[in-house]
């Protein structure tokens, strides 16, 4: 089929088509025996279909996939669920620890228990006189101290021999970390770094550069008004 363009006859392409039928939308009005009558390739072989039956089979597909999407939705929002009421019954436990001494402990063996973290370990420093001598205020060097002030977020990655991971039990088997720093008020805030969680697992995709850190910043925040109790006043 052609059309006539000045003295010249172009071809119809299927672009034409295609405008015309999109700029005519009483065309299937004026010849309604052609919708009983097209026929489509399936996706599904190459038998063809009517363009009712193709339209459903869209239709379909695009069911399947919201149904699909809602169900992640669903997914997230009840793990989310459950890493909230595991970090309320954490803060819960260390709002109910009496001694400043057996904070630190109690706050370990806590994440560890509601989050099963196989291995956390715990470092204050510049805190009160009467703590300095407590194994959670010793064998922190400069350079830890230092790192933990540079990080405005948890750090998430593989264990590459950062000094921090050798004060967890057995650094050994541990192939992924999360270092938390920990420091008054907000994470992002000023206050200076006074201590900071090493989370450790065997598992090397656990904690990985570049997930989602919001609840290891909660777990932090609250950790460091916890400790706030063990700092000179």
């Amino acid at each position: 089929m052609t059309m006539k363009t000045g003295d010249q006859m172009n071809p119809i392409t299927e672009d034409d088509i295609a405008n015309y039928l999109a700029n005519s939308p009483d065309f299937f009005v004026r010849h309604a025996e052609l919708l009983a009558t097209v026929q489509l390739t399936s996706p599904h072989g190459n038998r063809a279909v009517s363009l009712q039956e193709r339209q459903a089979e869209m239709l379909r597909e695009k069911i399947k996939a919201l149904e699909q999407r809602i169900m992640e939705m669903v997914r997230h929002g009840n793990e989310n669920m459950v890493i909230s009421e595991r970090i309320h019954r954490w803060a819960r436990n260390l709002l109910l620890v009496q001694s400043t001494r057996a904070l630190p402990a109690t706050l370990v063996a806590e994440l560890q228990n509601q989050f099963m973290v196989p291995q956390v370990a715990l470092k204050v420093w510049d805190v009160d006189s009467r703590y300095a001598e407590e194994p959670f205020a010793q064998g922190v060097s400069d350079d830890t101290k230092t790192f933990a002030a540079s990080l405005t977020q948890p750090y998430c990655g593989v264990n590459s021999g950062i000094e921090a991971a050798n004060w967890l039990e057995d650094p050994g088997t541990t192939l992924s970390l999360a270092l938390i720093p920990l420091r008054p008020g907000a994470l992002h805030g000023p206050g200076k770094a006074f201590g900071m969680l090493v989370l450790g697992s065997p598992d090397p995709q656990r904690y990985q550069a570049g997930m989602a850190t919001d609840f290891l910043e909660h777990i932090a925040e609250l950790a460091s008004a916890a400790l706030s109790r063990l700092r000179p006043r």
